[in-house]
C-alpha cells in the first residue's frame, strides 16, 4: 500500500489558520473550535510530520523554519481554494439555468424572457431544451418547466398550464374538402402525428370512440411547436393546446373547428425545482415572475406557495 503524505484535512486546515493568525485562540474563533481542539489538531499534524511546526513561547507562538516553509505553501493553496469556491459560487448566484419544455419555451417563454432579464440584469439566463422524461431528473438546472411529464417526485412543484387539447388546421386545408362540419370530416385530411394518444381521447369526447388513422403514417415531430408549424403550412391537422396558439387563432393562421376541448387527466405543464432551491433568490424571482405573467394571460393560478410534489 502506498503512503499518503497528506495529513488529515482538519489538521491541515487548523495549521493554515494558526499560521496566518499566529494564535490558537484566533484560529479557533475562525474555525468555530476551542483553543484546545485547534492545539490538538496541530499536535496531530506534528506527529504525522515528525517535527514541530510551531515554537510555543510564554505569550505567543512562532513558526519554526520548517513550519514557515510549509505555511507559505499551505496558505497559498488555501487562498487558491477560497478563490475557486468564491468564483463558482458567484457564477451560481448570477446564472439561472432553466430546463424547459420546447413548446413552452418557443410558444410562451421566448417572447417574454427579455422583460425578466431587464428587470433582473444581474442574472444571466441559460435555457436547456427538455423534452425527454429522463432529462427532467438531471441536476444541472436550477428550475425545470416540464410539459406533460411529471418532474422528479421530490421536487417542489407548481402547476402552470393544464394539458388541454383540440384539433387545429389552416383554413385553406378545411376549404379543400368544403369545410369542416362534423368531427368525422377531420379524418378526410392528413392527421399530424396520428400516434399521439390525445387523438383518440378527443375523438371519444366528440362522439367517435374508434377513429381510423390507418391511412396516415406515424410522424413523431417531437413538440407541439413543430406540429403547429406543419398545420400552419396547410400540411395537416394538428392536435394542440389552445393556450399556446391564441395569436395564430386570432390572426387566422389556424382555425379551431370545434369548441370541444379535452384534457389529459393529471397532465400539465409544471414548474419545479429541487427542495434545496427553495431559498434561492434567483429561483424565487423567476418563479414569482412567471406566475405573475401567466395571470396576465388569464390563467387562474394560486398565489405562490411552495408545496411538495
Amino acid at each position: 500500500m502506498s503512503y499518503d503524505p497528506l495529513p488529515p484535512v482538519l489538521a491541515v486546515r487548523a495549521f493554515e489558520s494558526v499560521s496566518r493568525h499566529l494564535s490558537f485562540t484566533k484560529a479557533g474563533d475562525e474555525l468555530g473550535k476551542t483553543q484546545a481542539a485547534v492545539s490538538y489538531q496541530i499536535k496531530v499534524l506534528e506527529d504525522r510530520l515528525g517535527f514541530p511546526v510551531f515554537v510555543r513561547k510564554a505569550r505567543k507562538i512562532e513558526l519554526t523554519d520548517k513550519g514557515m516553509n510549509l505555511a507559505s505553501k499551505v496558505i497559498g493553496a488555501f487562498s487558491d481554494l477560497r478563490s475557486a469556491f468564491a468564483e463558482i459560487r458567484e457564477e451560481n448566484d448570477t446564472q439561472l439555468v432553466i430546463g424547459c419544455n420546447a413548446t413552452f419555451a418557443s410558444r410562451w417563454l421566448a417572447a417574454r424572457l427579455f422583460d425578466f432579464q431587464i428587470a433582473n440584469p444581474d442574472l444571466a439566463i441559460r435555457i436547456i431544451p427538455t423534452d425527454n422524461k429522463d432529462q427532467y431528473s438531471r441536476g444541472d438546472r436550477d428550475i425545470t418547466i416540464s410539459g406533460c411529464y411529471d418532474p422528479p417526485s421530490d421536487n417542489v412543484l407548481h402547476s402552470l398550464i393544464p394539458a388541454d387539447f383540440t384539433p387545429m388546421l389552416h383554413p385553406s386545408l378545411a376549404e379543400s374538402i368544403g369545410g369542416i362540419n362534423e368531427p368525422a370530416d377531420l379524418l378526410k385530411l392528413p392527421i399530424i402525428d396520428p400516434a399521439d394518444h390525445w387523438w383518440p381521447l378527443w375523438f371519444a369526447k366528440a362522439g367517435l370512440p374508434d377513429p381510423d388513422f390507418a391511412n396516415w403514417p406515424s410522424s413523431r415531430m417531437g413538440s407541439q411547436g413543430l406540429e403547429a408549424s406543419r398545420a400552419i403550412a396547410g400540411k395537416g391537422v394538428a392536435i394542440l393546446t389552445p393556450f399556446f396558439y391564441r395569436t395564430e387563432l386570432e390572426s387566422g393562421q389556424l382555425i379551431q373547428p370545434f369548441d370541444i376541448v379535452e384534457n389529459d387527466p393529471g397532465m400539465a405543464w409544471h414548474l419545479s425545482y429541487p427542495p434545496e432551491n427553495r431559498s434561492s433568490r434567483k429561483v424565487r424571482l423567476f418563479r414569482d415572475w412567471i406566475f405573475a405573467e401567466l395571470r396576465k394571460d388569464g390563467l387562474d393560478l394560486p398565489q405562490v406557495g411552495d408545496k411538495a410534489a
